[in-house]
């Protein structure tokens, strides 16, 4: 296992684009650490901040993590990266593939433009975890985001497909979803809002929007189908999906083709 050491708090924000184990099993750890990280004039490079460890395996571990460490994972295409600590924003972001873990939180965007592969935070995500950063046609595209704890505000925010899993999440989850799947222990107000298609699955959610509308109670053998698929990433949204659900179709002032489905009582 390949290793980078954060050696102490860095003094700018550093960008990690491309540090994945395929690049870094090409390198020696001399010209690992000529690698360009620094986003101002110093021209910080890897090595000013990271002691530096390869060994050449699919894998690499970054220790010492700290929330200015932004795009960590990007562009991921196969193996795997092990965060222990905090990452800044962008997580994952454009993944294709392969396993990415972070042990706390993270920062807004992340798994934005993600189109495969699994990213799990054990903490919280802030806003906009998969959702499209400013400008960009989707968020979520593909990938695989479970978040152990709690995500701000407009979860899945323009999402496209992958699936997304919270414990909570805040206000517009699901905004403006092309399409996709969203699990939720607990979502805020709003939820789906000029959402396409796609769909929302909550225990509990907030004020919903009058332009959803309320279809009835449903046993839909897709819902089956995900549950089982989930039971071993996410056992507790594997549950929620079991449980007798109430659904409603909206955002019906938009192509309406979107889902919310809720516990029945």
């Amino acid at each position: 296992m390949s290793t980078l050491t954060l050696r102490e708090a860095p003094p700018e924000r550093l960008d990690l684009t491309g540090l994945d184990p395929a690049r870094l099993a090409g390198l020696s750890e001399a010209e690992a650490a000529r690698l360009a990280v620094g986003t101002s004039r110093r021209g910080l490079t890897l090595g000013d901040c990271f002691a530096i460890s390869l060994d050449g395996s699919d894998c690499l571990r970054i220790l010492g993590a700290t929330d200015r460490l932004d795009r960590v994972g990007a562009g991921l295409a196969a193996g795997r990266i092990v965060v222990e600590g905090d990452v800044g924003q962008r997580l994952g972001a454009g993944m294709r593939g392969g396993t990415l873990t972070v042990s706390g939180s993270a920062g807004p965007f992340a798994g934005t433009a993600a189109t495969g592969g699994t990213i799990r935070i054990a903490g919280d995500a802030a806003g906009s975890a998969g959702g499209a950063v400013h400008g960009a046609a989707a968020g979520l595209d593909g990938a695989t985001l479970v978040i152990g704890g709690s995500a701000g505000d407009r979860l899945g925010d323009r999402m496209r497909a992958g699936l997304i899993v919270a414990k909570r999440a805040g206000v517009h989850a699901g905004a403006r979803m092309i399409a996709g799947t969203i699990v939720a222990d607990e979502i805020g107000d709003y939820p789906g809002y000029g959402m396409r298609r796609g769909t929302l699955v909550a225990a509990r959610h907030g004020a919903l929007l009058p332009t959803f509308v309320e279809t009835g109670r449903q046993d839909l053998v897709v819902l089956r189908l995900l549950a089982k698929s989930l039971q071993a990433l996410a056992p507790e949204a594997a549950a929620l999906l079991r449980a007798p659900l109430r659904r409603y179709s909206g955002d019906l002032a938009t192509l309406g083709k979107g889902e919310l489905f809720a516990p029945v009582g």
